[in-house]
């Protein structure tokens, strides 16, 4: 185990096609074995149940070598998601709603217990925003975009599902802070306060684009 959280903030992927499978092998060799995985399924509108889904999740790690792979129900009262997050070796949060995801880990305090987990954490796209000091969101229909707080346990700004047609929101948003943004399929990895890329991503900084590289 680590001595602090290690961080695979994953721009994004659809599991049902697994297209993100390389990096989550790498996270979960982190991790170690035996590999006990809990997922926070806390990121969508109304609370998901389906079972297809959550049997395509747990096949999915169970693949990947993963022991156990146990979801985590808001309903849990917080003893028992801080005794099951203590004896997991690996924390994933889904996708979905940002604001959704942030509000429900603060207010059950999770986020304390993140913040002092020595596994690895996997966040996809909601739940790799929600590690960050700040997340960037935009809206897929329109040229809204929406900055929000995540719970800081890094101190960037983050983007997911980066796309090109992001870059003049970015590149404006740039000139108040410094942003990382990631596309499907890739990953930024965090630990000790060192960054690493799995893929590529891009930096946005003072109105300047970098390409990232890993």
């Amino acid at each position: 185990m680590l001595d602090m959280p290690k961080l695979y903030l994953l721009g994004g992927e659809n599991v049902y096609k697994r297209t993100a499978k390389q990096i989550n092998e790498k996270a979960f060799q982190d991790a170690g074995t035996p590999l006990a995985i809990v997922v926070f399924p806390w990121a969508r509108a109304s609370f998901d149940r389906d079972y297809q889904k959550r049997a395509n999740l747990t096949d999915y790690f169970t693949s990947l070598g993963a022991s156990t792979v146990e979801f985590i129900e808001y309903s849990y009262p917080r003893e028992l998601i801080a005794q099951k997050i203590a004896s997991s070796s690996l924390i994933y949060l889904t996708g979905g709603l940002v604001t959704a995801l942030v509000e429900r880990l603060k207010r059950m305090g999770v986020d304390d217990l993140l913040r002092s987990y020595p596994g690895v954490i996997v966040g996809r796209s909601a739940g790799a925003l929600v590690l960050c000091r700040k997340c960037i969101i935009t809206n897929r229909h329109s040229k809204a975009v929406t900055v929000i707080d995540g719970l800081g346990l890094t101190d960037f700004t983050l983007k997911a599902h980066y796309k090109p047609q992001n870059d003049d929101t970015l590149l404006l948003l740039s000139k108040q802070q410094p942003i990382y943004a990631v596309p499907a399929r890739s990953a930024l990895v965090y630990e000790n306060g060192k960054l690493c890329v799995i893929s590529k991503a891009y930096l946005f900084d003072k109105g300047v684009k970098q390409e990232l590289y890993s």
